[in-house]
């Protein structure tokens, strides 16, 4: 399975963990890296999210996040085509570097597009199965138990 993590989902274990539904995606974070270290799911990358990450002030995030963007299988460079494909997203409301993450993530053929926004989350309406972070976490689980039975 390919998966595409954007920024809010790489960088949710930096976040105020006091609040329950941070805490939560926070701990799914935790077990879709292990999900990627023990190569049960694959990450897929972009120059976007490169670019994002090389924004973040804050030096141990930006490299905890180029770390797991170190392991991604495939990756796609910002084209005409994926500058069309954003500005047609665009017209859902979801503007700027998201559309970018989006369009990237349809063309890099990602199985889910984790993400923490809830804005992206409700107003995608493209081909890619878009999850937060606890919601990919328990379809895999879910998954899981379905192949032992």
């Amino acid at each position: 399975m390919k998966i595409y993590l954007d920024t809010s989902a790489l960088n949710r274990i930096f976040d105020d963990q006091s609040q329950p539904r941070i805490y939560l995606e926070s701990s799914s974070m935790l077990v879709v890296f292990v999900l990627i270290e023990n190569q049960v799911v694959d990450i897929v990358s972009s120059d976007v999210l490169l670019f994002e990450n090389l924004q973040n002030p804050h030096n141990e995030r930006r490299t905890f996040v180029g770390l797991v963007l170190e392991r991604a299988k495939s990756f796609h460079a910002i084209n005409d085509k994926i500058l069309k494909r954003a500005q047609e997203i665009e017209v859902c409301g979801i503007i700027g570097l998201d559309s970018l993450h989006l369009a990237c993530a349809e063309l890099l053929e990602a199985d889910c597009f984790v993400t923490c926004d809830d804005k992206i989350l409700k107003k995608y309406r493209g081909n890619l199965d878009v999850k937060n972070p606890t919601e990919f976490v328990m379809d895999i689980i879910k998954g899981e138990e379905n192949d032992t039975e």
